[in-house]
């Protein structure tokens, strides 16, 4: 499917935000907002350790998001002509990484979104690219997401001021997202605990074989804290009824018991497992953003016996 004609992105004013980028032609503008001067954090590694390496660049700042309604791209697929068009304007690539490589919900929500409706992000479809150019020192962000009826773009534009560049922390610099304390003291420190590592099938209770580093950080904790005792507590958004949706959450949570358990030799005594449905929602459930945030497995402290 070739969308990508001559519609132009974006002419913004001013030398320093001079590139005009080509959009799908289908593509319909769902937000805008533009800042003289801002200070844009412009991601350079994945979400690691709790933080997410950045860029911090002042400068003029234009940020747009884009509904494209072509299901069925990945996306890649929308993303990948608007980065060759950066590679071709001289732009060097600092990022580029989909939801796997990027940190899936913890980068997504370390990096500047536009607020949803108008740009939406599922956690487990996205892709990222930052890029800057090696002579002006304008930087572009580039972030695609896809849903069953459509796909979603957002560019941010932030020319570069000498001034601030100077001043600016130098790439490497770690802009914190959450403490920087792992999952288990984390746990400790607050009493619960969401695991968005996880890997459930949309729609299914099956969690997947692939390396999950929070569960080993709790197994840790509990290896650690003998008498620990704890509760794994599912919970979904409010598609479906409420008795399906508790069973599926109560499903979910014994999934990672039996992890735990089987993989990482936790006592099963020590771990409680429960559904709550969508009755303990952290987010709206009016919008898939916030669907996407209900869908979750928390971990909570019960006691510590002695």
């Amino acid at each position: 499917m070739q969308l990508w004609l001559t519609a132009l992105l974006c002419v913004l004013a001013g030398p320093a935000l001079a590139l005009q980028l080509e959009l799908p032609s289908n593509a319909r503008q769902t937000a805008a907002r533009d800042t003289v001067l801002d200070r844009v954090s412009v991601a350079t590694a994945p979400f690691a350790d709790g933080t997410v390496a950045a860029e911090r660049i002042d400068g003029p700042v234009k940020r747009r998001s884009y509904r494209v309604p072509s299901p069925g791209l990945t996306p890649l697929q929308l993303l990948a002509p608007l980065r060759d068009q950066l590679v071709d304007a001289g732009y060097e690539t600092l990022l580029d990484c989909d939801a796997d490589t990027c940190g899936g919900f913890d980068f997504r929500f370390a990096i500047d979104v536009l607020p949803a409706p108008n740009m939406y992000v599922n956690v487990r479809s996205y892709h990222f690219v930052s890029a800057r150019h090696p002579d002006t020192g304008d930087a572009v962000t580039l972030l695609a997401s896809t849903a069953p009826e459509a796909g979603y773009l957002q560019v941010i534009q932030v020319g570069a001021q000498e001034a601030a560049v100077r001043s600016a922390p130098p790439p490497s610099a770690v802009v914190p997202t959450q403490p920087s304390t792992n999952l288990g003291q984390r746990l400790l420190a607050t009493g619960s605990v969401i695991l968005r590592s996880l890997d459930f099938a949309v729609g299914t209770t099956n969690l997947g074989e692939g390396p999950a580093p929070e569960l080993e950080q709790i197994a840790a904790l509990m290896t650690n804290r003998p008498d620990l005792r704890i509760a794994v507590v599912g919970h979904t958004d409010t598609v479906g009824g409420l008795e399906a949706n508790i069973a599926v959450s109560r499903a979910r949570a014994s999934a990672v018991r039996d992890r735990l358990v089987d993989r990482y030799d936790v006592s099963r005594d020590r771990i409680e497992a429960g559904g709550m449905g969508y009755l303990s929602p952290v987010a709206s459930n009016l919008t898939a953003e916030g669907r996407e945030m209900n869908r979750r497995v928390e971990v909570i402290v019960v006691n510590e016996d002695g």
